[in-house]
């Protein structure tokens, strides 16, 4: 029976040293050719993704965690944050002294010219750098935004802006969302625009920021490599993304 399945890049997709194995890529090939839709579900945007669309000929993504949604290649769905909240959050975080980067579907724009904690968080992503503009939040539309502290001081966003949903994604760095978003939502959407139903959805993640998509979908597959939360919430444990965990979670569904 066909299956419409969801991959996270990073940790999933993507092997430790952000590259894309053989198997996997094999993989997903098959699983086409076998019937199979496939789409990825990420926290980057999509100008960070497009090597890897190409490499695969996928046309259909969600970016930000759900914030931007694209079918064939024709965005369904693109929500910013807040304008107010995002002030707020902004301010609040240069009276911490904690850098911000945000993120439209073109770039990404850090608050400060330079910080280590930006520079070590981005670069794990293979990316340069971003430009440095202090307010560019104000005129523009903002899907994402990153806030660089510990996870200590993270909890205080939490509490002081419980409209806006943070979520870790590296040591020092946290997403800044909507409250509410999240790649299970734009899960949930996309089925309904399809009427494809959710118990054909298959899902592969490894971080925080897919457990929903794991806990939603009709089945939900975690690397090896996962975050300890987010293996709890998996159907099923693979091996790790360095040890073709994609590939072998692939085959042990019978997608290929």
């Amino acid at each position: 029976m066909k299956k419409l399945l969801f991959f996270d890049i990073d940790g999933t997709l993507y092997d430790s040293n952000k590259v894309l194995p053989i198997e996997a890529k094999e993989a997903i090939i098959q699983a086409k050719k076998n019937g199979h839709e496939v789409m990825i579900a990420t926290g980057r945007a999509p100008f960070m993704i497009q090597d890897v669309l190409k490499e695969l000929e996928i046309d259909s993504y969600i970016c930000f965690n759900g914030q931007f949604i694209v079918y064939q290649n024709k965005v369904l769905s693109h929500t910013e944050i807040n304008a107010e909240q995002l002030k707020l959050v902004s301010e609040f975080a240069k009276k911490q002294n904690h850098p911000m980067v945000y993120m439209n579907a073109e770039k990404m724009i850090s608050t400060i010219a330079y910080h280590p904690h930006v520079e070590e968080s981005i670069n794990s992503l293979k990316f340069p750098y971003p430009d440095f503009e202090e307010d560019f939040y104000v005129n523009e539309k903002i899907y994402q935004a990153l806030v660089f502290c510990t996870i200590e001081e993270e909890q205080e966003y939490k509490e002081s802006f419980p409209l806006l949903k943070f979520v870790r994604w590296h040591r020092v760095s946290a997403d800044i969302l909507p409250s509410g978003a999240s790649k299970a939502k734009a899960i949930k959407y996309i089925c309904e625009k399809l009427n494809v139903a959710i118990e054909d959805t298959i899902a592969f993640g490894d971080g925080l920021n897919d457990i929903e998509m794991l806990e939603t979908v009709g089945f939900g597959v975690s690397m090896g490599n996962g975050h300890k939360e987010t293996l709890k919430r998996a159907d099923y444990v693979t091996t790790h993304v360095d040890e073709n965990g994609l590939a072998e979670a692939m085959k042990y569904l019978k997608l290929i």
